[in-house]
């Protein structure tokens, strides 16, 4: 019972630590999909926009 326990808090423990570290480089799409060829400019406050 300790070690499933202590399992658990290791899942725990990982998915906060995972879950940080993948908001500190998320990007919105607006910025992670723009290419040469593609013209998005300002997205506004449709659902793509920052915010």
């Amino acid at each position: 019972m300790k070690v499933f326990l202590a399992a658990l808090v290791v899942a725990a423990i990982a998915a906060v630590g995972v879950s940080i570290v993948l908001n500190t480089i998320q990007q919105s799409s607006s910025v992670a999909f723009t290419t040469g060829g593609a013209r998005v400019g300002d997205p506004g406050h449709n659902l793509v926009g920052p915010g």
